[in-house]
């Protein structure tokens, strides 16, 4: 006869489970980039693999391996070749390059005269090296890490697809909470996917293409490659692209041409400001409203976790955190309610 109770074994096994659980966690720490590459896929191309498999009747498998394919050639490369562009750019920019000590020296002379900084662009230029290595650790570190990590991931989404009702129906059978509240986490965590994936992405897009075209219209060098990193910083709303007009119309003031970094400054504060202000309008009225403040908190904690990465999955985690707390505050306000219910009006 067991010298433990009902209760007793069952919390004895919740402790197993709980102990268990957080070495599994700490155990797969380095592939939480995977894990949550793959959720972020799965959920993105859920519905045009529904549609296929369901509407459509294709087997499941080639579905699954077509939505690999796509997110490969659509999302996975380019934004590689972009990042490993970035890093070989800036890793080949030495003080000969472009005339650029010159510059720096025209801008320190510039900024120590004006702003008594006599040795703003030397220290501006150690600070950007530093936030790149923080930035791109995952592109400037081993090729079989990242191939490791794309492997785990894409292996996670196949089976995530093809046994997607399975899959389903395992999260909602463990959701802590009511599956009313479960389907409704699952639209705001798609809501939330969406904004942070293709609204952040298109407005990405759009800066570095406008930045890229007004350097190229003023005359400054390289206008793909500081297109590319407007492109990225645009992930900051405060932040964005549109403040790489500042630098760029510095040099062109130092060089002699104040009506051109005039020009560079209204096109980028104002001309792209505005037009990054109306699609953040636009896609957050469409898709879902993510506040500005979750996005530059989520850029914050997401790149030293996840490198370039970090930029969509901080803001997601945190996203994805909010509405657990909204879960939890509707499930605590139901639960007294009802224990008001229970209690009668002499409670």
């Amino acid at each position: 006869m067991s010298i433990f109770n009902y209760k007793q074994r069952n919390n004895i096994v919740l402790g197993a489970i709980v102990i268990l659980g957080c070495f599994l966690v700490y155990a797969l720490s380095g592939l939480f980039s995977s894990i949550l590459g793959a959720i972020v896929l799965f959920t993105v191309f859920r519905t045009p693999y529904i549609y296929l498999t369901e509407k459509k009747n294709w087997s499941r498998a080639l579905v699954a391996i077509m939505v690999i394919l796509t997110s490969l050639i659509v999302i996975i490369i380019p934004l590689m070749s972009l990042c490993i562009m970035a890093v070989s750019k800036i890793s080949s920019i030495n003080r000969n390059s472009f005339d650029l000590q010159q510059w720096l020296d025209k801008i320190d002379e510039y900024a120590g005269y004006h702003f008594g900084q006599p040795h703003f662009a030397e220290t501006t230029m150690q600070k950007l090296g530093s936030l790149v290595t923080e930035i791109f650790p995952s592109i400037l570190g081993s090729a079989a890490s990242v191939l490791v990590t794309l492997l785990v991931m894409y292996f996670l989404l196949y089976f995530m697809l093809v046994q997607r009702r399975e899959f389903e129906a395992s999260l909602l059978k463990y959701a802590p909470f009511r599956e009313q509240h479960a389907l409704k986490f699952a639209a705001a965590l798609r809501n939330a996917t969406y904004s942070n994936v293709f609204g952040q992405g298109i407005i990405a897009l759009v800066q570095g293409f406008l930045l890229a075209n007004g350097f190229l219209i003023f005359g400054l060098p390289d206008p793909v490659f500081w297109g590319v990193i407007g492109a990225f910083i645009s992930f900051l709303p405060v932040v964005g692209a549109p403040t790489l007009s500042i630098p760029a119309a510095i040099i062109l003031f130092v060089q002699g041409h104040p009506v051109k970094g005039v020009l560079i400054l209204v096109y980028g504060l104002l001309f792209i400001g505005n037009v990054d202000s109306f699609l953040r309008m636009m896609i957050n009225k469409r898709i879902a409203n993510t506040h500005p403040l979750i996005t530059i908190i989520g850029v914050l904690i997401g790149i030293p976790l996840f490198g370039i990465t970090g930029l969509v999955f901080g803001p997601l985690l945190l996203s994805y955190f909010l509405l657990l707390l909204e879960i939890y505050e509707t499930n605590r306000m139901a639960a007294d309610r009802l224990e008001r219910i229970r209690s009668g009006p002499d409670g």
